[in-house]
């Protein structure tokens, strides 16, 4: 009997192949998966925050199903991909909600407690968006370690397997990528 990882993996082989019903069956098999790492980011966010984990997935849904296929590669990857869409929809949230309120309403997200390691508490999610777009630009890598750790919730072996990187490179990279935006956020 194949492992949980081996059918999502078959499963998205089965859907970049063309098989919209493999898709499906994809996402209803990680769902509560997918709703967990939700719920996770949304604790992460202001107390007054209007989105729910089941609307976030949701939207992640369709983000999956509407927008252009992608090169599946393993479960890694697929939590990888899904960390970077909540991202960007967590984002998008916060700039409608700011054009709304005329920079009222800030969302608000900590960075303590990421795999049991320390930062700071409360940093602003526009804030830490821009933030890693520039650190994307000086260690685009790193910048990738911080979406698959952070926001995809990897482990380090999972993250360094989607990054193709050792796992000494993912903690070296990580190391460096959280004292970065530590200081480029207290300096914000």
């Amino acid at each position: 009997m194949p492992s949980e990882a081996d059918a999502m993996t078959q499963m998205l082989l089965e859907w970049r192949g063309g098989d919209q019903d493999a898709g499906n069956r994809l996402f209803a098999a990680a769902y509560q998966e997918l709703r967990r790492l939700a719920s996770w980011h949304l604790r992460q966010e202001r107390g007054d925050h209007t989105m729910q984990a089941t609307a976030l997935v949701n939207e992640l849904y369709l983000k999956f199903f509407g927008g252009s296929s992608v090169e599946w590669q393993d479960r890694a990857h697929f939590f990888a991909v899904a960390a970077q869409q909540i991202r960007r929809l967590l984002i998008d949230h916060a700039r409608a909600g700011l054009a709304e309120k005329r920079g009222g309403g800030r969302m608000r997200l900590s960075l303590t407690e990421v795999n049991g390691l320390a930062a700071p508490a409360e940093e602003d999610l526009l804030e830490l968006d821009d933030a890693l777009r520039r650190l994307e630009a000086l260690d685009p890598r790193a910048a990738n370690i911080v979406e698959l750790r952070y926001f995809g919730g990897l482990t380090e072996s999972e993250a360094a397997a989607v990054a193709g990187v050792s796992v000494a490179t993912l903690k070296r990279d990580w190391h460096f990528a959280r004292a970065w935006l530590i200081r480029q956020l207290e300096t914000q």
